[in-house]
């Protein structure tokens, strides 16, 4: 999560309508799906099972409400003691409380991934996260699903870079090549 707020962080300012690697999303829209998981999750964590929450609502501050869900979740994690997540998003909708973190995790750091490409900034994965983020986009569904409008990651892509990040984002549908068309 503190990398997915550095890259947040670095959007002030920056017009919510740019592109983003996520198709038909701009910054608006990949931030409120963001604040969106974010809120889900942590009600997950707190024992709900509320498919409400996780409806994607436009907001005033895209910046400051994503950094304030970020510690939401961040708080939510550290104080359950749940063992199964209700996330009625993903079928079958229950999970193992540590399949459920890998979710959010996985799509954290790609998210984050893709607000830091939409604005410029540099981002790379710490060292010690890289090889469990990279397990966990290895055993994201391949196949027809991806293809479904509305599907979490698009086909994976072939990529020429071996380092971690760059094989995450072309596991889960992204070029790691992706700049915006203003550049």
């Amino acid at each position: 999560m503190r990398l997915s707020i550095d890259a947040v962080e670095t959007a002030r300012g920056a017009p919510l309508s740019i592109e983003t690697p996520c198709a038909g999303w701009d910054l608006r829209a990949l931030l409120e799906h963001m604040i969106t998981q974010n809120r889900g999750f942590a009600a997950a964590a707190r024992g709900a099972n509320d498919p409400a929450v996780w409806a994607v609502r436009r907001v005033a501050d895209p910046i400051g409400d994503y950094l304030s869900s970020a510690h939401e979740v961040v708080d939510a994690f550290a104080g359950s003691d749940a063992e199964v997540m209700a996330l009625p998003e993903i079928p079958p909708g229950r999970f193992s409380a540590a399949t459920a973190v890998g979710f959010h995790l996985i799509d954290s750091v790609v998210h984050a991934w893709d607000v830091a490409r939409s604005v410029g900034y540099a981002f790379d994965l710490d060292a010690d996260l890289a090889p469990t983020a990279l397990r966990i986009a290895e055993a994201v569904p391949a196949g027809a699903s991806r293809l479904r409008p509305g599907a979490a990651f698009g086909p994976a892509l072939e990529v020429a870079d071996t380092t971690a990040l760059a094989r995450i984002v072309g596991i889960l549908g992204r070029s790691p090549e992706w700049l915006p068309s203003r550049a």
